[in-house]
């Protein structure tokens, strides 16, 4: 099907919920998650950069039933936001049964690695998704935002229906990937990024130590004074300040279908 869809009137997306994909257990930076910025575990700082967004009526963090992962579990009970605990291999499952245990009809998918993702943006996709007739949208189909302001908006029927239809093992580890990779099958809309945004090789996702020296540098620039900072503050910062860019830029990417 093609992606230039008919404009709808805005559609009621029902209970729209952000679920964020952690856990401790990262291959390439363990515990990255909980590492500290400006006094603040990075996640809870994603969290709260998540509470921002006006239109999400939750934020569940969808992590796993592995023991190294209470901290997350507590990390949301002190925020007074949602937990759910399931595989951690099958991410698709865990997603989709936190989207079902949060009562969502509408899933934001985040991931916790991407700390600094930017409330607007993610107000623009949903945005995009309720006034399309469409059944999935993003900023990453193809990438233009920068790395690390990735949003994804479908509806949980839609997650389920991937979940039904497909065992193969890297759709189950990347959970929206059966959609993505089915174009004829499921209605796409994207989100380009504005030519002031425009940087797809720029790396702000917390993959390595290296990132997350850059991550931790931009929040002691932004957080204290302006909590919501957004995309293009920092892509400004970072262009007047390009000896930053030094920080992380041997850090290999992987696939985007990740």
């Amino acid at each position: 099907m093609s992606e230039k869809l008919t404009h709808c009137k805005g559609r009621d997306l029902g209970r729209i919920v952000a679920t964020v994909e952690c856990r401790m257990s990262s291959s390439r930076l363990p515990g990255k998650i909980l590492m500290p910025a400006c006094g603040k575990p990075l996640l809870e700082i994603l969290a709260q950069r998540l509470l921002l967004v006006p239109e999400l009526d939750a934020v569940v963090l969808a992590t796993t039933g592995n023991p190294g992962d209470d901290p997350v579990a507590g990390l949301a009970e002190r925020l007074g936001i949602g937990c759910w605990r399931g595989s951690e291999d099958d991410v698709l499952r865990r997603v989709l049964d936190a989207a079902h245990w949060a009562g969502a009809d509408t899933i934001v998918e985040i991931t916790g690695d991407c700390p600094l993702i930017d409330p607007a943006i993610i107000s623009q996709v949903i945005g995009l998704y309720r006034h399309n007739d469409c059944d999935y949208a993003s900023n990453i189909d193809p990438r233009a935002f920068p790395d690390g302001m990735d949003t994804q908006v479908f509806s949980t029927a839609l997650l389920a229906e991937a979940d039904t239809a497909t065992d193969d093992l890297e759709d189950r580890e990347h959970v929206s990937w059966f959609i993505r990779r089915h174009p004829g099958r499921f209605r796409k809309v994207h989100l380009p990024a504005p030519p002031e945004l425009r940087w797809p090789e720029l790396g702000l996702t917390l993959d390595e130590q290296a990132d997350y020296d850059l991550i931790r540098t931009l929040f002691e620039h932004f957080l204290p004074d302006n909590p919501g900072f957004g995309c293009q503050d920092m892509v400004r910062h970072l262009r007047a300040n390009p000896g930053l860019l030094e920080l992380n830029a041997a850090v290999k990417r992987r696939s985007p279908s990740a």
